[in-house]
Order: C-alpha cells, then sequence, then structure tokens
C-alpha cells in the first residue's frame, strides 16, 4: 500500500518556520505518513527520512495536502505548485495576519492530528487568468488567486490608462495603477487600495483603482463572468509593470493590452474550521465588537434559532 503522503512548504528563512516544520515532520512520521519537500528548502529544513523533490518536477502530484508555514506570501508561493494538481493548501500561521492561512503556529499539534485523521473539508477558491498582448500578439500569460495588478513602472511616472467591462470601455485615468482581485484578494492588495472586502463565497471580479486622478475612480465589483480589460496608452511619459499575487512579472510597454476573466483552475483551501468569514475578519483585524448583543436579544429571528 502507497503511503499518504504531504507536501511541506515553508518560509526557510525563519527560526520558528524551522522549528514548527522539523515538529510537524516528526509528528507525520509517528502517523505512518511520508513527507515530502523541496530540493530548494531541503538544506535549511535539516530533515532526515523524507523525500526531496525539484519544483520543477509537479511537486504536489500525489500528496494528500500542501502544508504551508509561513504567511499568505508563502501561501501563494505555494498555490504556483499545487493549483494544476489540486491538491489542497493548509496554511499554518508564522505571518501577521495570515488571511488564508488555516491554523496559528500555538495549534500545530493539533493541526497534524486533524490531517492525519483526515477531519478537514476542501474549499474551492476562484482565480483569476491574465493575459498580455501587444501589438495584437499575446507576450504573456498568467494567473492568480488573489490579484493581478497592472502598476507604474517608475515612481516618477504614471500610467494613463482606459478600463474596460465586457468589451465596452468604462473610464480613463491617470493613475497608480489597477488592481483586479478575486474575493479571496479582496483582503490583500485590494483592501489596501481602498476595494471593498467580498465574502469568500460570493463569486464576483473586483476592479480597484490605485491613486487615480478622476472624477469618477470607484471601486467596481462584476460579475464572475465578465472580462476585465487594462490598456496601457500611447501618451504614457513610461511603461507598466503587471504583477500576479505580487510575483511573475510582466513588462507592459505603451499600448499594452492586460485581460483578466475567471480562471480555468481554482485553488483548493483545507478548512478545518466553520466558523462564519465574518469572525475571521474580527479576529484578523481585531475589530471592535463590545456592546454586541446579538439578534436573539433583539427580537429578530436568526438562522440558527
Amino acid at each position: 500500500m502507497t503511503a499518504r503522503t504531504v507536501l511541506f512548504v515553508g518560509h526557510t528563512g525563519r527560526d520558528e518556520a524551522l522549528s514548527a516544520v522539523r515538529s510537524a515532520a516528526g509528528q507525520f512520521a509517528a502517523a505512518g505518513m511520508r513527507v515530502r519537500v523541496l530540493a530548494e528548502e531541503a538544506a535549511d529544513l535539516g530533515l532526515e527520512a523524507v523525500e526531496v523533490v525539484e519544483r520543477a518536477s509537479s511537486p504536489a502530484a500525489g500528496c494528500e495536502v500542501v502544508v504551508v508555514f509561513g504567511g499568505d506570501g508563502t501561501l501563494l508561493r505555494a498555490a504556483e505548485l499545487a493549483r494544476n494538481t489540486r491538491t489542497p493548501l493548509l496554511g499554518v500561521n508564522l505571518g501577521h495576519v495570515g488571511f488564508l492561512a488555516e491554523a496559528e503556529s500555538d495549534a500545530l499539534g493539533a493541526t497534524v492530528d486533524r490531517v492525519v485523521a483526515k477531519d478537514y473539508v476542501v474549499e474551492e477558491r476562484l482565480t483569476i487568468d491574465v493575459t498580455v498582448r501587444v501589438d495584437n500578439e499575446v507576450v504573456g500569460a498568467n494567473w492568480a488567486l488573489n490579484e493581478a495588478s497592472v502598476e507604474k513602472a517608475s515612481r516618477q511616472r504614471m500610467l494613463e490608462i482606459v478600463v474596460e467591462v465586457d468589451g465596452r470601455p468604462l473610464s480613463r485615468w491617470g493613475c497608480d495603477g489597477v488592481v483586479m482581485a478575486t474575493p479571496t484578494g479582496s483582503t490583500a492588495y485590494a483592501f489596501s487600495a481602498g476595494g471593498p472586502v467580498v465574502w469568500p463565497e460570493v463569486e464576483a471580479l473586483l476592479l480597484v483603482p490605485i491613486s487615480a486622478h478622476a472624477l469618477f475612480a470607484r471601486p467596481l465589483v462584476v460579475s464572475p463572468d465578465s472580462v476585465l480589460a487594462v490598456e496601457v496608452l500611447s501618451d504614457t511619459n513610461g511603461s507598466g509593470v503587471l504583477w500576479c499575487d505580487g510575483r511573475r512579472p510582466v513588462d507592459l510597454p505603451r499600448g499594452a493590452r492586460i485581460e483578466a476573466r475567471r480562471g480555468v483552475e481554482p485553488v483548493l483551501l483545507a478548512r478545518l474550521h466553520t466558523a462564519p468569514f465574518t469572525d475571521r475578519l474580527v479576529a484578523k483585524f481585531d475589530l471592535p465588537v463590545m456592546g454586541w448583543r446579538g439578534a436573539r436579544h433583539n427580537g429578530s429571528a436568526r438562522p440558527d434559532a
């Protein structure tokens, strides 16, 4: 019988991550499960009796779950490895906010026990596929879990762009850039740019301008089946750059056209908790809720009443 396998992806530059990875590896091994690590991280981890694989060899293939030790940035890096194999990601938060993480480091032992027992649910998260064209030729294709951002390449230069939704022009802006995001990404860069928080189960795409010099430059929430497009105008005094989840940059010359649409492949997240997203928002942002008494105290009906 083939041993059950988990892939570890960690922020190996942090002592806390190394300690957590080593502890979890011992616990998985004791449960009879096999641990797989990336060749580029193996030396730092210093683990024995693990399977070492190259990044280019589809490292998540055949794994039950990818356990990610770090913050949201580490999880986004791991998503690149897991998306095509439809292997769920489970984040152990060693960062600050860690919106995508499912467990905290102080509950690592219980988290491993839940994975061993297969006591988790898998949730699909919408992604976006991105295409870059210059002179009608495709010069780049990429994808993102959180967002694709079109940004100015030089701090001193502003981008001149026109934005399009479903084949129709919406507005022209001089701006620092535009964020095209998923609901998952609504609490990331899009949030920092002034966009709305969208609950993960809502299927939608977001478009959020960054420091636009215009009367109408509001964040937009559109259909998940819409196609968003940004064109870098020829009178831009400089150039732009496309970032997908803050990674994988593509240079954008004048005349470049960037299209974003719903991704063909979602990213899967392993979930241990069933608490509402509202509770996650309150916990992650430390929101003040003192004085709340709830619908029962106010005579209102609740779904679980």
